[in-house]
């Protein structure tokens, strides 16, 4: 692929010629519209106009994904077939501006009469291109540093309740979690700043129990503050972690939007955690939305270094594969730099999915977060943590989690309590 262009992948559902929904789709997202118009020359389009460069068939479908009325009003009613259809269009026509670069190759799209189905699939930008916008600040490599845990997987855990406790409730809390030998505490994604404990004295009351944690042990406990917001106070919000000496701030990338990250990204050198709370919206349906490896290339653009894939076997919808190719995705370059962004595995997680998460990605370089896991162990949350690292140490080593139930009380307890069916 020439450095000048960049490819889409989309998946398209039609009962139209595929070869005329795609050249539909180049034009729409280009330099055409419905009809040629005055000023549309031959030579623009030559430089401007997106270009189809690959179809493939995969076959009828039984019945509409979606219900299209402008193909009702043509009384379009053949059976519809599915498509892959790649899209090169000109870099030139985006320049670095993440916010139009998501508008091209998504946007109109989905709205368009001639399918019953579409979704982007997957994004392949050209090295030069990719430079252009932030490389993440901290990445794998950076969240290892700040918190001293240059080996295995980073285990983490979730405020919980959700919402509700204080700000003194919460740094104890905390507190406590960081004496149970946790390396990673995040605010839930429902928690920002509300009146019962706004970040003004959240933030000061937690990162004093955090420092007071690392005068006694030497380890800094990364917290990732819930600060999402509108952009000016996001970026007060992370200057204020920042003057107590956090490490991390947490954003809803959805609610955000790009422009909010990336100012958040410009202005703060905090590890950025990208919680992708609200994707489901956007990719539950399979003839719609956009599929996580081209969601997770343009947040990665805004320069992220976490984030969230859920987790294996846990409490949502995505199936185990589904989020074993996220986290693979996340781990993987989009270019010739490292470029890489940490996995954050959550949702339903504790010392039983382990194994199961080690043997899918083959990789520790991620975050394996268990709010309940840790927390309602039965011998409380610092056997809840054992139990987990015990679990990670057995399969880091090739040792069986059987084996390591025998001999590590904590790991045994965890499975006769959150292993029962």
């Amino acid at each position: 692929m020439p450095d000048a262009f960049y490819e889409a992948i989309y998946l398209v559902e039609t009962p139209l010629p595929l070869e005329a929904v795609a050249e539909v789709m180049a034009g729409e997202q280009s330099c055409g519209t419905f009809t040629r118009v005055e000023g549309e020359t031959d030579e623009l389009r030559e430089r401007a106009r997106a270009d189809v460069v690959a179809i493939r068939d995969l076959g009828e479908v039984a019945q509409p994904s979606l219900r299209s009325s402008w193909l009702d009003r043509k009384s379009l009613s053949a059976s519809p077939h599915l498509g892959e259809v790649v899209v090169r269009f000109p870099v030139a026509n985006v320049g670095v501006n993440l916010s139009t670069l998501a508008a091209t190759v998504a946007g109109n799209l989905f709205d368009l009469g001639e399918v019953t189905g579409l979704r982007l699939q997957s994004l392949k930008l050209p090295g030069t291109y990719r430079k252009q916008y932030p490389l993440p600040q901290h990445g794998i490599d950076g969240t290892r540093r700040l918190t001293g845990v240059a080996h295995g997987a980073l285990i983490g855990s979730i405020i919980k309740p959700n919402v509700g406790l204080r700000s003194e409730e919460i740094a104890s809390l905390v507190e406590r979690l960081c004496s149970a030998g946790l390396d990673f505490i995040k605010d839930d994604e429902i928690a920002s700043n509300p009146t019962h404990a706004p970040l003004s004295t959240r933030v000061p009351a937690v990162m004093a129990a955090v420092r007071r944690h690392q005068d006694r042990t030497g380890k800094h406990v990364m917290v990732a503050f819930n600060i999402t917001d509108e952009t000016d106070a996001m970026r007060r919000h992370a200057d204020l972690v920042a003057k107590e000496g956090g490490s991390c701030v947490m954003a809803s990338l959805n609610w955000c939007g790009f422009s909010g990250i990336e100012t958040l990204r410009r202005s703060s050198d905090l590890v950025v955690h990208g919680h992708r709370n609200g994707y489901g919206a956007l990719s539950r349906h399979p003839a719609l939305g956009i599929g996580f490896q081209a969601y997770q290339t343009l947040w990665r653009l805004a320069g992220v270094d976490h984030m969230h894939v859920h987790g294996l076997g846990g409490k949502f919808a995505q199936a185990d594969e589904e989020v074993v190719e996220s986290a693979k995705d996340c781990l993987e370059s989009l270019c010739d730099v490292d470029d890489r962004v940490m996995p954050a595995f959550s949702s339903g997680q504790w010392a039983g999915t382990v194994e199961q998460t080690y043997r899918a990605v083959n990789t520790s370089d991620l975050l394996f977060m268990a709010g309940g896991g840790v927390m309602a162990h039965p011998g409380g949350p610092a056997e809840g943590v054992a139990s987990i690292r015990e679990a990670w140490r057995a399969v880091e080593a090739g040792e069986s989690i059987d084996s390591a139930r025998a001999r590590h009380r904590s790991l045994s307890d965890a499975f006769s309590f959150f292993g029962k069916p």
